[in-house]
């Protein structure tokens, strides 16, 4: 028996799937402007455990996990245009290299990995049907979400409506009807990605994204939904408000999981912030099973501080369970309380912890 803790209930509880011959999991990938730091690779690593452990108990067949890429977004313009490629050249490259990354780090490839290029159609038929259920709007070539429209808009997140007002980092512009409606399709100039729709030639917005390529491979509403915990907003609770409207009031996913954030000398480690470190320098250095390890020794919903000290610590320890793995007999089973400890809300360290009792047994 799994159990979760849903960020939408704050709450753990017993993971019980829609349908157990389809289980169904959907996490937010990557943007593929610039190679993936290591808070980038903390998803997918946790993620992994959670797809593995799944498969473990309803067997590979029967579990679906689609992490999506992005691959029309402002920063690729600008990337694109900064190195003088196409933007198709450095998406195709950026997403080489991220694969290649994420292999390294012991990470299954998932079962389906869906690009926003690829999901145009469906993403102008979900903005079509927001905006003829009244809960979306076109203004000077744009297509905005009506967050009036759904009364529970903040629930997810626990934000009031002035914390919504504040933290939306929303732009001002004269053709929205209220100041926390968010962009569904923008227009594109003859030098951006465009796509012709009802609005006129024009690009998504992100949040609009997700829920389409959700939608498509997962169906209305799926059983886990995974990311990190800076998507809680504003992301997260666009995507269920999206969804929610245009499927007639179906949630999107009956549980939420969000990894806690990676930080380096306690700062949140993003490239805005300038703390990154690439996946692919940390492996020129560790093998990919010492940084896999390391992410895991803390368990996921808790923030993480990246030391190089951590890295020796993950390194020890691997060592130490490949001698014991030479002295001991195989088994054709996992202990147990190793999978006990991983249906516990993937408590990693507590499952470590059963890997120190059989080295030291062996």
């Amino acid at each position: 028996m799994i159990e979760i803790y849903n960020t939408e209930s704050r709450r753990k509880e017993v993971f019980a799937p829609i349908d157990a011959r389809r289980v169904r999991m959907y996490v937010c990938g990557p943007t593929v402007y610039a190679l993936a730091h290591i808070g980038n690779a903390r998803p997918v690593i946790v993620f992994d455990a959670l797809f593995r452990l799944l498969r473990h108990h309803y067997g590979r067949d029967h579990v679906f996990y689609a992490r999506n890429v992005t691959d029309v977004e402002d920063k690729i313009n600008a990337r694109a245009k900064e190195r003088g490629i196409t933007i198709r050249e450095l998406t195709e490259e950026t997403l080489r290299i991220y694969r290649e990354d994420m292999l390294a780090l012991g990470n299954l490839a998932p079962s389906f990995e869906p690009r926003v290029t690829e999901t145009i159609p469906e993403i102008i038929a979900m903005i079509a049907a927001l905006i003829a259920n009244g809960h979306a709007y076109e203004a000077e070539g744009h297509v905005l979400f009506s967050v009036p429209s759904m009364p529970s808009y903040g629930s997810f997140s626990g934000r009031s409506t002035d914390e919504l007002l504040a933290g939306a980092r929303v732009d001002v512009a004269p053709y929205k009807r209220s100041p926390m409606d968010f962009v569904l399709w923008k227009p594109s100039d003859a030098a951006t990605p465009g796509w012709d729709s009802p609005w006129g030639r024009g690009r998504p917005g992100w949040h609009i994204e997700c829920s389409a390529m959700a939608e498509k491979l997962l169906g209305d509403t799926f059983d886990i939904h995974g990311g990190g915990r800076d998507l809680m907003f504003p992301h997260h609770e666009n995507e269920i408000a999206q969804s929610v409207c245009a499927h007639g009031g179906a949630k999107l996913s009956n549980y939420w999981m969000h990894n806690g954030m990676l930080q380096m000398g306690g700062e949140k480690m993003a490239k805005s912030v300038g703390n990154v470190v690439a996946v692919r320098d940390l492996l020129a250095e560790w093998p990919g099973e010492v940084i896999r390890l390391q992410m895991l020794m803390t368990h996921y919903r808790h923030p993480l501080d990246w030391t190089e000290e951590g890295s020796r610590t993950a390194r020890t320890i691997l060592d130490r369970w490949y001698r014991a793995a030479g002295h001991a007999a195989p088994a054709n089973d996992m202990p147990a309380a190793f999978i006990a400890a991983l249906d516990d809300d993937l408590n990693t360290p507590e499952a470590f912890a059963v890997m120190h009792e059989l080295a030291a047994e062996a």
